[in-house]
């Protein structure tokens, strides 16, 4: 592993496939969204998942609609006469119940389909009418009586929840559907109904009789028009927005692969931009890994036995690391670099890196034992750490920039880690980080061994040294 004194987070992108090629047209994709037609397959499946929610929960409200109208309907007296034998609200609201379950039904299942979500949003609209429309009949009175029911206030509740998809095509289709559908019912009750009521132009006798006013049916066919265009647009840029959060969602779980996951939260959530040359003094600690004569092991092995020794051997160190409080800095080829403290401050950093040593070194000797056994390549694993005050910052340009730790804690714990050789143990210290870690509250699990005055390559200096044994 190279001598280092410094670990870097790369804010470079890692390089990317090729493109792949276009896609055929999706039947998920809705038709002519630009916003997300080119969207990579990942951020549009996060997205289909969000609509598929959005289908349960607009299920259910509109179950709870009509069950809200249903009870209404059966708690209120009826003013029509007792000789009247077929009432078909109570078909219509069964009907309108039973679609609605099956819709819920398939809504879980994911089994809906462009075509049944536009079918579901136009029968919406329908057995309201048909409900509305019924009105006359049950209460035995001229058409133009329906046209004065309260009810026509559900199709907005109907409009408004198909905004809940964040697809404006649903939106506009309810709004038209049922801005059509009223023009029919007007046209109904002006030329086809046998009792029709005659028109007016004077509002106390609309109000006061089945007169029909034509400007009182205009507002309200122009306001459901406009509160569906308002939405629509709403929603065109709510959508935009919508897009944007997936992406950084995705990007923040990417970045949580490449960095230290306070390194990602910091880079997403740090308010303002990021710019080199500024930095944060720390007091943390650095613990290196490393497997003892990789070099020469690569050598003796075919390339796919070494990818699968580092792959066990990361995989057995970096939750260890990781379930102490260190972040995973850097990969150095078969060496890892861990921080504490160094992301984020720590009063307990020293503490932290001393235990995940003696973790590491518990996890490395039952490593080494499982391979053993199956009777594979079982190479040693070096381990130290070192605290001290260290700068954390970013260095680089403007099209490329790296988060940095810089340090004497980081050079000093990587030739600690080579040293593990020469003083023949697991894993080693120095006496001022024991000592840093002692006042924290670190209560030592393995046997130590106290080595002063020890000369370690590349440091001037003897150094007073703690070894794990």
């Amino acid at each position: 592993m190279p001598d280092v004194n410094t670990t870097t987070h790369s804010s470079e992108r890692p390089p990317t496939a090729a493109p792949p090629a276009i896609e055929p047209a999706r039947n998920d994709r809705p038709a002519g969204d630009r916003v997300t037609a080119d969207l990579p397959k990942r951020v549009r499946d996060a997205m289909r998942a969000h609509q598929d929610r959005s289908e349960i929960l607009i299920g259910w409200v509109q179950l709870a609609v009509v069950g809200a109208f249903g009870t209404l309907y059966a708690i209120s007296p009826k003013a029509f006469p007792p000789e009247v034998e077929f009432a078909p609200i109570p078909w219509v609201l069964g009907a309108y119940v039973v679609f609605t379950i099956a819709r819920l039904v398939l809504a879980y299942r994911r089994g809906l389909t462009r075509l049944f979500l536009a079918l579901s949003v136009v029968v919406d609209v329908a057995l309201l009418l048909g409900t509305i429309w019924s009105f006359h009949l049950q209460y035995m009175q001229p058409a133009a009586f329906y046209l004065k029911a309260p009810t026509l206030l559900y199709l907005f509740i109907f409009i408004a929840l198909r905004t809940l998809r964040f697809e404006p095509a649903y939106v506009v289709l309810a709004g038209v559907a049922s801005a059509v559908g009223w023009v029919c019912m007007v046209a109904y009750a002006l030329l086809f109904d046998p009792m029709a009521a005659p028109i007016t132009r004077d509002y106390v006798f609309y109000l006061t009789s089945n007169a029909v006013l034509i400007g009182a049916e205009f507002d309200k066919i122009i306001s459901i028009l406009m509160v569906t265009a308002i939405l629509a647009v709403a929603i065109v840029r709510a959508r935009r927005l919508l897009v944007e959060a997936v992406r950084d969602s995705l990007a923040n779980q990417e970045l949580s692969r490449f960095f230290a996951q306070d390194v990602a939260d910091r880079i997403t959530d740090l308010d303002l931009k990021i710019e080199a040359g500024h930095g944060e003094m720390r007091e943390a600690a650095v613990v290196m890994v490393d497997i003892r004569g990789f070099s020469q092991l690569a050598t003796q092995i075919t390339p796919d036995e070494l990818m699968q020794i580092l792959a066990e051997y990361q995989k057995t160190i970096v939750p260890v690391l990781q379930s102490h409080g260190g972040g995973i800095d850097k990969f150095l080829g078969d060496g890892i670099l861990a921080t504490f403290g160094a992301t984020r401050v720590s009063d307990t950093a020293a503490s932290d890196a001393l235990l995940a040593t003696e973790a590491v070194i518990e996890a490395a000797a039952l490593w080494r034992e499982e391979r053993a056994a199956r009777d594979v390549p079982a190479p040693r694993i070096g381990v130290a750490a070192a605290a001290g005050p260290i700068v954390f910052g970013a260095v680089g340009d403007a099209s490329r920039l790296e988060y940095t730790v810089i340090g004497s804690a980081v050079n000093l714990a990587a030739k600690l880690e080579k040293h593990t050789k020469v003083e023949a143990v697991a894993g080693l210290t120095d006496e001022a980080t024991r000592q840093a870690a002692l006042r924290q509250g670190w209560k030592p699990k393995r046997a130590i061994e106290n080595r002063p005055g020890r000369r370690v390559a590349g440091l001037d200096e003897p150094v007073d040294l703690v070894a794990f044994v």
